[in-house]
């Protein structure tokens, strides 16, 4: 082990020993995440409040529609007009497919030029844009990526980070709905609307259905909600488009009333009988049986919204790499929270400034280097809130040795060291962290950004 090596762990320790306050046994051996346990890995830890329900159905089904009435980032789709004017789709299309003003790059490192955007443009297929355009709409049959142009092509930006796409919007989930707005110019993308989003998506991966039988479905009372971080539908050899479909947290599929003794050559008295939206050789929308195992990480209708099912939701998703806007069949910070949140039945805008600065909720706001106050209002959190700080979002999980602590889907991990020595690492993925030692850079530490803490909760009189 080289000096320096030897330096940079010493260096740790006392970093280490002067948070904490305790023995530097009581840390894990092998991270340079400071003031981790092997036991704050565990939602257990952090669990006590069983029994208190924060938000009833009925509570959370309100606050939806609260929401949907009054918060321009949240849109039911199914409830979008039959047609859109010239105009109107014109800005839809410019709201996500506008030429940034900052350069772009290939991995490569290519810099993109005014005749690649030229070429993106083309593929928008504007020309085809009517006085009145008919809305379509459709129920996603596999976890598709939302992009910002109908293109798969990778871009960055000037850091050249090769994890951050910039044309890596979203992503959409099976069983959702979706309304269709335009078709690229070679026809392989679809622009859509979901319930938060909008952009573009394979249109492979979505049916095309009529808006009643979209609604009824999407309407059942009688569902499996995906409770896992991922659950995947039984093998079925002759019918690929329902074999081992992946169905990410939060995911809901209606199930099948009447179930026959035989699916698929299965007896299925072991599993979870659901209907599945699949796509007929026309791109139609038409409705499957697929067998998903009662062993399997799913529960019948919504989670109950308590704080130790809200940890235990969290902490499935720990260890699972970082993935911007859904990248790498993963999710990024605020589709953490969302997904999260979703098993509950309660639904949130898209990105972290939409969800920080909303007015939904219970609401603490904070000037910059509002440090102090911050750092007052940390020790009256409660597991479940939310802390924002620009282009971030963590969840509080709990306090330990005065220390607050959280769970996030975060890339960087950056920290002062005792010899005054600045720290770089990385965390990319879901990760337990304290809060205070955290720092954006030498300078700037993550309580001296933070701008919005949100405890989702009833706040109607």
């Amino acid at each position: 082990m080289s000096n320096r090596t030897v330096a940079w762990w010493l260096n740790l320790a006392a970093l280490l020993l002067s948070c904490a306050g305790h023995a530097a046994e009581n840390s894990l051996k092998t991270t340079d995440v400071p003031l981790v346990k092997e036991s704050h890995l565990r939602a257990s830890h952090w669990m006590g409040n069983a029994e208190s329900v924060l938000m009833t159905t009925e509570q959370i089904q309100a606050f939806n529609q609260q929401l949907f009435q009054h918060n321009p980032y949240m849109q039911q789709p199914l409830q979008l007009p039959d047609s859109l004017s010239r105009e109107q789709l014109l800005a839809k299309i410019e709201s996500i497919s506008a030429i940034p003003s900052s350069a772009r790059f290939y991995p490569d490192g290519r810099q993109l030029t005014e005749q690649d955007f030229a070429n993106y443009r083309a593929m928008l297929n504007l020309a085809a844009v009517q006085q009145h355009n008919p809305i379509q709409f459709g129920l996603v049959v596999r976890r598709s990526a939302l992009r910002t142009f109908p293109t798969s092509d990778r871009v960055l930006n000037s850091e050249m980070d090769a994890d951050l796409d910039r044309f890596q919007e979203s992503a959409v989930f099976p069983a959702e709905p979706v309304a269709i707005l335009h078709r690229s110019g070679d026809g392989h993308w679809l622009l859509v609307q979901n319930y938060h989003y909008i952009a573009w998506m394979r249109a492979t991966d979505v049916a095309i259905g009529e808006r009643d039988e979209i609604r009824q479905y999407h309407q059942q009372s009688d569902t499996l909600v995906i409770t896992g971080a991922r659950v995947f539908t039984a093998f079925v050899p002759q019918q690929p488009q329902i074999s081992q479909v992946q169905l990410d947290m939060g995911v809901r599929i209606p199930l099948v009333q009447d179930v026959p003794v035989d699916v698929h050559g299965q007896n299925p008295y072991a599993s979870y009988v659901v209907s599945l939206p699949v796509r007929n050789e026309f791109g139609r929308l038409v409705f499957a049986t697929a067998l998903i195992g009662k062993t399997q990480d799913v529960h019948r209708g919504y989670l109950p919204m308590t704080r130790d099912n809200i940890l235990a939701q969290a902490f499935k998703f720990l260890g699972e790499r970082y993935g911007w806007g859904h990248d790498y069949n993963g999710r990024d910070c605020t589709g953490f929270i969302g997904e999260i949140y979703k098993t509950f039945g309660l639904l949130m805008p898209r990105n972290s400034g939409q969800q920080g600065q909303g007015e939904y909720g219970l609401n603490w706001r904070f000037s910059p280097n509002s440090a102090e106050r911050v750092t007052q209002q940390l020790k009256a959190l409660q597991v479940g809130d939310l802390i924002y700080i620009p282009g971030h979002v963590m969840m509080y999980i709990g306090e330990e040795d005065g220390q607050p602590y959280v769970i996030h889907d975060v890339k960087g991990l950056a920290y002062p060291l005792a010899n005054g020595e600045f720290y770089r690492g990385t965390l990319n993925g879901v990760s337990v962290t304290p809060v205070l030692p955290l720092h954006l850079s030498p300078t700037t530490r993550y309580i001296d950004r933070v701008y919005a803490i949100k405890r989702l909760m009833d706040v109607t009189p």
